[in-house]
C-alpha cells in the first residue's frame, strides 16, 4: 500500500489523542436532593449526567469513564460496577470488603458476576446502554438500601471516601495502562515527578506515549457544609494536587468553601449554579464547560468564578470569617472563640488554653535617655547655650 500512494505510514506513528479517564464524583445526599425537588431532581439530573458521559466516551474511543456515589453515610460504585466472586455470593447482605482492592466489571464482561445485561435496543450504541443500564440500577440499589436511621444520623456527604475511591481507581488504571513507561510513573522520590498520566510533551509524535493517560476528577455537589470531614477531605487535594489531577466543581447547592478551593489549588474549574433558572440548564453547563479535557483547555478560555476565590479563614462553630481565632493544636481547625468545655468539636482532643491571649497587658516601653541629659536632670541645671545665642551675655 505504500508504494501505490507514495506514503509510509509503516514509518511514522499516527498523532493520536492521549486516552482520558473523568471520574465523577455525585453527590446523592437524600437531604440535599430534597431541598431541590422543584427546581432539579435527581432522576433529571442522572439523565443530563448520562448525556455529557455518553459525549465524553463517544469524543476518542480510547476514553474512559467511573461514577462515583457520595451517599450520606458511605461511598459506592456506580460505574463500573464492582466485580462480585463466589464466595461473596454465598455471604449476607451485610459482609463488607475493602473497595480499594475490588475489581471492576465494565460493559463487555457484564453478566460474569452477576450483573444483568441491557435489552438490546437497535436504535441505542450498545456501549452507551450498557453504562447507562450499569449505572441505572446501581443508583436504584444505593437508594432502596439506604434505611431511615441512616440519613437521620448523617445528613452530610461521605466525600473525602469518594475522592479516595477517585485516586486509588486513577492509580490503579494509569498503572495498568499497557503504554504506560516508567517516564510515567509516579516516582514517590522524586519532589518533580507527576502521575496521572498529565505530564505534558513538546514532541507530538511522542504525545500519545509519553503522555499515557490523562485524569481528571469532577464533582458534583449539593452538600453544603463538609467541615466535620475537613482533614480528610484537605489531604485528598493535596494528594490531587501533588499528582496534577485537576478537580471541577459544579455546585447546585450549598456553599462548599472547601472544594471552591479545591478547585483552584489543582487548576480545575468551579461553577455554581445556584437559581432555579441556572439548575434548568445544567447540560448545558456540563457540555460547554466540563467536556474537555486538559489537552484542549489549553487553547480555550474557560469559564469559572469572575469575583475569584475566598481564601479567608472561617470558623468551624458558627462559619464566620475571623481574623484573629483559636486554632487545635491536634487538627488545626479555627474556631471563633474559646471551647466551653476544652473538647475540639472535630476531633474530640481535649485542649486546655494558657493565661496568655485572654487578658492583653499592654506595658509601655521607657525611653532611652543619653548620659548627658542624664546627668543635668539628676543636677538639675538647664541646658547650656551656645555662644552668640539668645539669653547669654556677649563678650566684653
Amino acid at each position: 500500500m505504500n508504494a501505490v500512494d507514495a506514503t509510509d505510514r509503516g514509518a511514522t506513528q499516527q498523532d493520536i489523542e492521549p486516552p482520558s479517564l473523568l471520574t465523577i464524583i455525585l453527590d446523592t445526599n437524600p437531604h440535599a436532593w430534597a431541598l431541590l425537588v422543584d427546581s432539579l431532581p435527581l432522576s433529571k439530573a442522572v439523565a443530563n449526567l448520562l448525556v455529557f458521559i455518553n459525549a465524553h466516551v463517544a469524543i476518542n474511543h480510547a476514553n474512559r469513564v467511573a461514577v462515583i456515589a457520595s451517599h450520606s453515610e458511605r461511598a459506592e460504585w456506580l460505574y463500573p460496577t464492582p466485580a462480585q466472586t463466589g464466595h461473596e455470593h454465598g455471604q449476607a447482605n451485610g459482609s463488607t470488603h475493602d473497595g480499594g482492592d475490588e475489581e471492576m466489571e465494565d460493559g463487555d464482561s457484564a453478566g460474569k458476576g452477576g450483573a444483568v445485561q441491557p435489552p438490546d435496543d437497535a436504535n441505542k450504541y450498545r456501549p452507551f446502554a450498557q453504562l447507562e443500564h450499569a449505572l441505572v440500577n446501581n443508583l436504584r440499589k444505593l437508594m432502596s438500601s439506604t434505611t431511615t436511621s441512616a440519613i437521620s444520623t448523617s445528613p452530610s456527604t461521605m466525600l473525602a471516601g469518594a475522592l479516595t475511591r477517585a485516586l486509588a481507581y486513577i492509580s490503579k488504571q494509569t498503572a495498568a495502562l499497557p503504554t504506560a513507561t516508567t517516564s510515567t510513573q509516579f516516582n514517590y522520590s522524586d519532589p518533580s515527578s507527576m502521575a496521572g498520566g498529565n505530564e505534558l510533551t513538546t514532541d507530538p509524535t511522542k504525545a500519545h506515549t509519553a503522555q499515557g493517560l490523562t485524569s481528571r476528577i469532577l464533582i458534583l455537589s449539593v452538600s453544603g457544609d463538609l467541615a466535620d470531614k475537613y482533614i480528610e477531605i484537605m489531604n485528598s487535594i493535596f494528594a490531587c494536587q501533588r499528582l496534577s489531577i485537576p478537580i471541577d466543581v459544579l455546585k447546585l447547592a450549598g456553599d462548599p468553601v472547601f472544594l471552591q478551593q479545591a478547585a483552584d489549588t489543582t487548576g480545575g474549574i468551579y461553577m455554581s449554579l445556584s437559581t432555579p433558572q441556572a439548575r434548568a440548564g445544567l447540560l448545558q453547563y456540563l457540555m460547554f464547560a466540563y467536556l474537555p479535557d486538559q489537552t484542549a483547555r489549553e487553547n480555550l478560555t474557560m469559564p469559572g468564578e469572575s469575583e475569584g476565590v475566598d481564601f479567608r479563614a472561617a470558623c468551624f462553630c458558627h462559619k464566620r470569617i475571623v481574623d484573629i481565632g483559636f486554632v487545635c493544636s491536634i487538627c488545626l481547625s479555627i474556631f471563633c472563640e474559646p471551647l466551653a468545655d476544652g473538647t475540639c468539636l472535630l476531633c474530640g482532643s481535649h485542649l486546655s488554653m494558657a493565661n496568655y491571649g485572654r487578658n492583653p497587658v499592654v506595658v509601655p516601653k521607657k525611653k532611652k535617655v543619653g548620659k548627658g541629659k542624664k546627668r543635668a536632670l539628676d543636677s538639675g541645671a538647664g541646658t547650656p547655650m551656645g555662644s552668640g545665642g539668645e539669653g547669654t551675655p556677649a563678650p566684653g
